[in-house]
Protein backbone atom coordinates (compact mmCIF):
# COMPACT_ATOMS: atom_id res chain seq x y z
CA UNK A 1 0.00 0.00 0.00
CA UNK A 2 1.37 3.39 -0.92
CA UNK A 3 1.87 6.13 1.62
CA UNK A 4 0.49 9.23 -0.13
CA UNK A 5 -1.62 11.88 1.58
CA UNK A 6 -2.96 15.35 0.91
CA UNK A 7 -2.04 17.94 3.52
CA UNK A 8 -3.80 21.18 4.40
CA UNK A 9 -3.02 24.06 6.73
CA UNK A 10 -5.14 22.31 9.38
CA UNK A 11 -3.31 18.97 9.10
CA UNK A 12 0.27 20.07 8.30
CA UNK A 13 1.57 20.06 11.87
CA UNK A 14 0.13 16.65 12.71
CA UNK A 15 0.73 14.95 9.35
CA UNK A 16 4.16 16.40 8.57
CA UNK A 17 5.89 17.96 11.56
CA UNK A 18 4.79 15.27 14.02
CA UNK A 19 5.08 12.35 11.59
CA UNK A 20 6.90 9.39 13.05
CA UNK A 21 8.81 8.82 9.81
CA UNK A 22 10.35 10.83 6.96
CA UNK A 23 7.79 12.63 4.81
CA UNK A 24 8.38 14.14 1.38
CA UNK A 25 6.07 17.10 0.77
CA UNK A 26 5.32 17.89 -2.87
CA UNK A 27 4.33 21.54 -3.32
CA UNK A 28 2.39 21.67 -6.59
CA UNK A 29 -0.55 23.22 -8.46
CA UNK A 30 -3.06 21.84 -10.96
CA UNK A 31 -1.95 24.26 -13.70
CA UNK A 32 1.75 23.34 -13.39
CA UNK A 33 2.98 21.12 -16.24
CA UNK A 34 6.21 19.98 -14.55
CA UNK A 35 4.17 19.16 -11.42
CA UNK A 36 2.00 16.83 -13.49
CA UNK A 37 5.17 15.16 -14.81
CA UNK A 38 6.48 14.55 -11.27
CA UNK A 39 3.19 13.30 -9.80
CA UNK A 40 3.25 9.74 -11.27
CA UNK A 41 6.92 9.42 -10.27
CA UNK A 42 6.02 10.29 -6.68
CA UNK A 43 3.18 7.76 -6.74
CA UNK A 44 5.67 5.07 -7.80
CA UNK A 45 8.08 6.10 -5.05
CA UNK A 46 5.25 6.09 -2.50
CA UNK A 47 4.63 2.45 -3.35
CA UNK A 48 8.28 1.42 -3.57
CA UNK A 49 9.27 3.16 -0.33
CA UNK A 50 6.00 2.59 1.56
CA UNK A 51 7.84 0.98 4.48
CA UNK A 52 10.13 3.99 4.99
CA UNK A 53 8.48 7.13 3.60
CA UNK A 54 5.21 9.02 3.34
CA UNK A 55 4.63 11.39 0.45
CA UNK A 56 2.35 14.36 1.02
CA UNK A 57 0.91 16.76 -1.54
CA UNK A 58 0.25 20.44 -0.86
CA UNK A 59 -1.66 22.41 -3.50
CA UNK A 60 -0.03 25.86 -3.26
CA UNK A 61 -3.14 27.56 -4.65
CA UNK A 62 -5.38 25.98 -2.01
CA UNK A 63 -2.83 26.31 0.82
CA UNK A 64 -0.82 29.52 0.22
CA UNK A 65 0.04 29.94 3.92
CA UNK A 66 2.06 26.69 3.99
CA UNK A 67 3.85 27.61 0.76
CA UNK A 68 4.70 31.04 2.16
CA UNK A 69 5.92 29.64 5.49
CA UNK A 70 8.38 27.34 3.71
CA UNK A 71 9.46 29.95 1.13
CA UNK A 72 8.22 27.98 -1.87
CA UNK A 73 9.19 30.24 -4.77
CA UNK A 74 8.72 27.83 -7.68
CA UNK A 75 6.92 24.57 -8.22
CA UNK A 76 7.32 21.71 -8.17
CA UNK A 77 9.35 21.88 -4.99
CA UNK A 78 9.68 18.77 -2.85
CA UNK A 79 10.76 19.18 0.77
CA UNK A 80 11.82 16.19 2.84
CA UNK A 81 11.01 16.48 6.55
CA UNK A 82 12.45 14.18 9.19
CA UNK A 83 11.69 14.55 12.90
CA UNK A 84 9.75 17.74 12.14
CA UNK A 85 12.65 19.48 10.39
CA UNK A 86 13.44 20.13 6.74
CA UNK A 87 16.44 17.98 5.77
CA UNK A 88 16.59 18.49 2.01
CA UNK A 89 14.80 20.34 -0.77
CA UNK A 90 14.43 19.34 -4.42
CA UNK A 91 13.35 21.94 -6.94
CA UNK A 92 11.93 21.36 -10.41
CA UNK A 93 10.91 18.24 -12.28
CA UNK A 94 13.51 15.49 -12.17
CA UNK A 95 13.69 11.80 -13.04
CA UNK A 96 12.71 9.16 -10.53
CA UNK A 97 16.31 7.98 -10.01
CA UNK A 98 17.43 11.52 -9.14
CA UNK A 99 14.64 12.02 -6.60
CA UNK A 100 15.31 8.63 -5.03
CA UNK A 101 19.05 9.28 -4.81
CA UNK A 102 18.55 12.65 -3.12
CA UNK A 103 16.21 11.32 -0.42
CA UNK A 104 17.56 7.82 0.29
CA UNK A 105 20.26 9.00 2.70
CA UNK A 106 17.51 10.30 5.02
CA UNK A 107 15.34 7.19 5.06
Amino acid sequence: MSQMITVTTNTFETDVLKAGRPILVDFWATWCGPCRMVSPILEELAQELAEKLTIAKVDVDAEPAIAAKYNIMSIPTMVLFKDGKEVTRLMGAMPKAAIKQRIEAYL
